[in-house]
């Protein structure tokens, strides 16, 4: 078992529901340090800045839990901060004109606890008919200290570590289809925050093994066949720089996620929609493997 580079998950064993932080090497769960024995993933988030010096110089034991099963890594995030339109390849499949100045990300929320799920969960289809259910393979960044209008230099000195997400989009949803006046168009709680629509795992892969979060291959298929394939590197707005602009808007906390955009390959540009029974998988680099299937309501 290559010990060098593991992640934070939580997991039940067997039918229990109860929840338990361990440690993802090679697939395989082994107990975590008992140091954070008893502890939520967001409770060593809460305690990070003492936990992580401790986890850095920690070797994965051989202790392999038995009847493991993943669980949503975060129960559950305080808020879950969305960055739009941050891949140069997804605004050219968008048909957007490449701007000649970038400003701030475009952010919005989804409702951590009824949007977050986790390895295997379902995506449920919305009940309504006409439903148009896309896909977006995302980095996803984890806060391990909090922080207001931090500097882009020292952004990533806040970061824990990375999952992988899968910021689900009902496009149909996008646009309210009467809206009191013009301001009032957009729905983006409808369009980004139904249940089960972000769904993030396998595990926090800690920032320290990740050295350049802007050299990662992410990919995204639908039962087996390719639809993402890019790199963080087509990213318009790097890391460091969204969560320093997120900042700015309001206090980042420990636990707190930040998606930070999709790269080309989303469904809407080609009119394919997810349908019940597909399996959505997204991959990313060093951070691990992310498995859903998608359900009807």
């Amino acid at each position: 078992m290559d010990t060098s580079e593991w992640s934070l998950v939580q997991y039940r064993v067997d039918d229990s529901e109860k929840l338990t932080v361990g440690v993802s090497v090679d697939g395989t769960v082994v107990e975590g340090p008992p140091e954070i024995a008893g502890a939520s993933l967001m409770e060593v988030l809460g305690r990070w800045d003492s936990l992580a010096p401790l986890l850095r110089a920690w070797t994965p034991s051989a202790d392999v839990v038995a009847g493991a099963r993943l669980a949503p890594p975060l129960t559950y995030p305080g808020k879950v901060i969305c960055a739009g339109a941050n891949y140069w390849d997804h605004i050219a499949e968008m048909g957007i004109e490449r701007p000649e100045k970038l400003g701030d990300p475009f952010f919005f929320l989804k409702p951590p606890t009824t949007t977050v799920t986790g390895p295997g969960d379902p995506v449920p289809l919305p009940g309504y008919p006409g439903a148009r259910v896309d896909w977006e393979a995302e980095l996803a960044v984890v806060i391990g200290r909090g922080g207001r209008d931090l500097s882009p230099e020292r952004a990533l000195d806040h970061v824990a570590g990375y999952l992988a997400a899968n910021d689900i989009s009902a496009r149909d949803r996008l646009r309210s289809a009467l809206p009191v006046a013009e301001p009032f168009t957009y729905d983006w709680l409808g369009h980004k925050g139904q249940d089960g629509f972000c769904p993030l795992g396998p595990g926090l892969v800690p920032a320290w093994q990740i050295p350049d979060p802007q050299n990662l291959r992410i990919r995204l298929s639908v039962n087996g066949v390719p639809k993402q394939d890019s790199s963080t590197a087509q990213m318009m707005v790097p890391v460091h720089e969204v969560v320093a602009a997120a900042s700015r808007l309001t206090r980042l906390e420990p636990g707190d996620v930040i998606l930070t955009g999709t790269p080309a390959g989303c469904g809407i540009p080609r009119g394919e929609f997810l349908a019940a029974g597909d399996e959505v998988v997204v991959e990313i680099e060093r951070i691990g493997r992310l498995e859903n299937p998608v359900v009807a309501s």
